[in-house]
């Protein structure tokens, strides 16, 4: 079952979330933190998905606070529109926001929370461990953690990177994994995005070995 939800962070501003539980009994819950492209139909299937693996998900729409309803597909005509989006986003305020998700999920008795992000997503994902009081942490293609190297997970930590991301460098992945010995970090054969199945940056395989290392990291910090 899915459904729109309203959250409430502290400094009172008030958001929409795309919420999804499973059929059975949840294993826990899941933040799932979107890319700069809102919460549009791609990042509804993955709260699904992860619905269908056991996990009470919500999607929380971080950009609100710039423009309400935003959903973008990933055509290059809309492109420009979310990187100007992206460049009005503050991160301490998405962080405040992911903690209202948490606080939501926390309101269904769930003893374990875990956030999962994509590309920003995957940044925020990091701050969440870092900041957030979270189970656990899994992050892809985030671009912008290599910034926030000072602030060390307290929370079990997962990142995924393409080895052939173009706005990666492989020298920020060795910068995180240098610093974050303890940060569980993968690498894939594949560009930026790769787990999107909506563009023509998916790769199947990276994507089904990356989720797989998930789900089992879920299972063990959540479950």
């Amino acid at each position: 079952m899915s459904e729109i939800v309203q959250l409430h962070a502290r400094d009172g501003h008030t958001l929409d979330a795309y919420a999804a539980q499973p059929g059975v009994t949840a294993l826990g819950g899941l933040v799932i933190v979107q890319e700069i492209y809102g919460v549009n139909a791609h990042i509804r299937a993955v709260a699904e998905r992860y619905a269908e693996d056991g996990y009470v998900t919500v999607a929380p729409a971080l950009f609100d606070r710039i423009e309400r309803g935003l959903e973008l597909g990933y055509g290059e005509q809309e492109k420009p529109r979310a990187m100007q989006l992206a460049s009005k986003f503050d991160p301490d305020k998405g962080v405040m926001d992911i903690a209202a998700a948490i606080e939501w999920l926390r309101g269904f008795g769930l003893k374990r929370v875990g956030v999962v992000g994509f590309c920003l997503g995957g940044t925020l994902a990091w701050l969440s461990a870092t900041r957030l009081p979270i189970d656990a942490a899994v992050g892809y293609y985030g671009g912008k953690i290599v910034n926030y190297l000072g602030e060390r997970p307290k929370a079990p930590t997962m990142l995924h990177f393409g080895e052939q991301d173009k706005s990666i460098p492989g020298s920020d992945v060795d910068k995180i994994a240098s610093a974050h010995r303890d940060v569980k970090i993968y690498r894939y054969p594949a560009g930026h995005a790769f787990n999107r199945d909506a563009g023509s940056s998916y790769d199947a395989t990276c994507a089904a070995e990356a989720r797989r290392r998930t789900l089992h990291f879920l299972r063990e910090h959540l479950a």
